[in-house]
């Protein structure tokens, strides 16, 4: 695998902090998103570069391996204590060295364990991917499954219910290939959910502020409005006041993997007072505020 400096990639130098990391990918992956670059193959391939950058540099131990052992920080410990043992013992595959050995016989030694030699058994696992999946909050109210297409292959997947802004999935196996028969990488899927709907999400509830008029309001009656699982009538009590809010059970956002299970919903009534009044109606207000 071809060396990659994911400093370079999100455009950060090697001092910066976490907080520096988080900005630098958000404001790269908005700009190279495959849904603001349709059919753009290159802008495609950067925003893979820098998820995988980003799922690195973010991971305080996956950074510290990274700026330590550079293109094999996967494999560098391993490398460090096999070199450890075989500088301790002196002894590998039955040969005695003594005390002291040259660089051929280290050469042979790793040749054999990682790799170089012809008949090399040394396992090694894939490496991780990344991708991200972009969703609506409507898509989300029940589990379903879909397929994504990452590097070429079709992986289908199942999405839970209540899945949120900014969580990731991970998939085991689903990613690059190992080598001489080692387990393949996992691919890591996150998910970035649009609120498509006129509600205010917090939780797994919903919010909506909905006006009803002062004659609504003072004398009671009903109304409909929309909710995430079809319509629903609301009854409005005699005498309701100004930002009375209501709780409608169950009408709210899916909990997550709970097929079935949903938040509140919370309605807030907004009264709107008259405008326009004609003489009359202005002249049964005075009345009314003198009784």
């Amino acid at each position: 695998m071809d060396y990659i400096d994911y400093y370079k990639t999100l455009g950060i130098s090697q001092t910066a902090s976490s907080e520096e990391i988080k900005k630098a990918y958000r404001k790269l992956a908005r700009k190279f998103h495959p849904d603001v670059n349709p059919n753009d193959k290159e802008a495609h391939k950067k925003f893979q570069e820098i998820n995988e950058a980003n799922e690195v540099l973010s991971d305080p131990e996956k950074r510290k391996k990274y700026d330590k052992y550079g293109k094999n920080w996967q494999h560098g410990e391993a490398q460090e204590q096999a070199q450890r043992q075989y500088q301790q013992s002196g002894n590998f595959g039955g040969q005695s060295f003594g005390g002291d050995f040259d660089e051929g016989h280290l050469s042979d030694f790793f040749a054999s364990m990682f790799g170089g030699g012809r008949q090399s058994k040394a396992r090694y696992r894939g490496d991780d991917l990344s991708a991200t999946l972009q969703l609506n909050l409507t898509d989300v109210l029940h589990s379903h499954k879909k397929t994504i297409t990452i590097n070429g292959r079709n992986i289908r997947i199942t999405i839970p219910a209540g899945i949120e802004n900014g969580q990731v999935l991970k998939l085991k196996g689903h990613g690059d290939p190992g080598s001489n028969g080692g387990p393949n990488g996992d691919l890591h899927v996150t998910f970035s959910i649009i609120n498509n709907t006129a509600f205010k999400k917090m939780g797994n509830d919903l919010y909506l502020t909905k006006e009803i008029d002062l004659y609504t309001a003072m004398l009671g009656g009903e109304l409909t409005i929309d909710t995430l699982h079809g319509k629903i009538k609301l009854k409005v009590k005699p005498e309701t006041q100004n930002n009375t809010k209501i709780r409608v059970k169950g009408k709210g956002a899916a909990i997550y993997k709970t097929e079935g299970h949903y938040g509140d919903l919370y309605v807030t009534y907004s009264v709107v007072l008259p405008q326009n009044l004609t003489d009359k109606q202005r002249q049964l207000f005075m009345e009314l505020s003198k009784s």
